[in-house]
């Protein structure tokens, strides 16, 4: 939720709107050129600014892909990145040259192919030189970047912060306007409580209205029972969550919104302390040096790209994966990406 004294920056908002309205008009009248492919691109993305759950949706959607035999590959600009260009997300690269998202998707899955550029047309041309490439193209964050005509757009929002309940930046949180959601073939409402009524799913969906083309889908977030530590520079091991929780530690988060976590953590009745970061947070010398104080450290995956080159957290840093469930519906949201999928030639 926005803080209450942007609303004084209310009166900015009319200026804002109209800067954006007239470069989505210039896309949807033609004057600014959408490329267009015939490969299958998904483009995933949100219309406010911060943490909708992209990232474990996308490592979803890897997942359920790659399990149907498909290959699947993701381009990014690489948030929080001290490069620039095209590359080729390794497993053996730092956060720092491409960013923490990315390198968490390489090393959770090192067969797919992961690149990040800022510009999405140079990235998805040479993504598509690439000798050994043949698969899905995901656009991860890149809803509003229209030189790019993704064949299927998912559009995230969160549970607690609908885009329907907000307002254009500065005074809220929107990037666009609320029509601009209209350009996506599925709306995705993530982080919901595990038991949302069928009835409160219609409130939403009313809510929202969507177009008759677009199917609405609700998600929850799943948490790991287990936790992954560096015990070395080259060994990880793993932990029970409940186990690690019967004792004190310090919660590390540098995401947009870590309430869920906490929210999960305290549920466990779990005894610690949390230090709160602004998402994808460059962790500085005196950032590391205070964390190596605490002898125990729980962090989020995408955090634990950031910090497990620190030599003096090995040993005593540990992460919690998250996955997302459906409530309901799964197999007919799969089956629209399957058909998507399948009416390109060769897939």
């Amino acid at each position: 939720m926005t803080p209450y004294w942007r609303k004084l920056l209310l009166p900015f908002v009319p200026f804002y709107y109209l800067g954006v309205w007239v470069i989505q008009k210039a896309y949807d009248y033609q004057i600014f050129k959408s490329e267009k492919y015939t490969h299958p691109i998904i483009t995933i993305g949100n219309l406010n600014v911060g943490g909708t759950g992209k990232s474990p949706f996308v490592a979803y959607l890897f997942s359920k892909m790659k399990a149907q035999n498909y290959q699947i590959s993701s381009l990014s600009r690489g948030y929080g990145r001290k490069t620039s260009g095209f590359i080729e997300v390794l497993t053996s690269h730092h956060a720092k040259t491409v960013g923490d998202e990315p390198l968490q998707f390489k090393k959770t899955f090192p067969d797919c192919t992961v690149i990040v550029d800022e510009n999405r047309k140079r990235g998805i041309s040479k993504l598509l030189k690439l000798t050994h490439y043949k698969s899905i193209i995901v656009l991860d964050d890149a809803f509003q970047h229209r030189k790019v005509q993704a064949g299927l757009q998912i559009v995230l929002t969160s549970y607690s912060d609908l885009y329907c309940d907000d307002i254009l930046l500065p005074a809220g949180n929107l990037r666009e306007p609320i029509s601009g959601a209209k350009r996506a073939n599925i709306i995705l409402v993530t982080k919901c409580p595990k038991r949302l009524t069928p009835e409160d799913q219609s409130k939403i969906i009313s809510k929202l209205v969507p177009t008759d083309k677009q199917r609405v889908f609700f998600t929850y977030i799943v948490y790991s029972d287990l936790i992954f530590g560096n015990k070395s520079s080259t060994e990880m091991y793993t932990k029970s969550l409940q186990d690690f929780s019967s004792e004190s530690f310090h919660l590390v988060t540098g995401i947009a919104n870590p309430k869920p976590l906490v929210a999960h953590l305290k549920s466990l009745k779990a005894n610690f302390t949390h230090t709160n970061y602004p998402d994808h947070y460059n962790f500085t010398s005196k950032d590391i040096s205070e964390l190596s104080k605490h002898s125990k450290i729980l962090t989020t995956q995408k955090d634990y790209m950031r910090l497990q080159n620190e030599t003096t957290l090995q040993g005593k840093l540990f992460y919690l994966p998250i996955s997302i469930g459906f409530l309901g519906k799964e197999k007919q949201f799969l089956d629209i990406v399957t058909a998507f999928v399948s009416s390109y030639q060769g897939f």
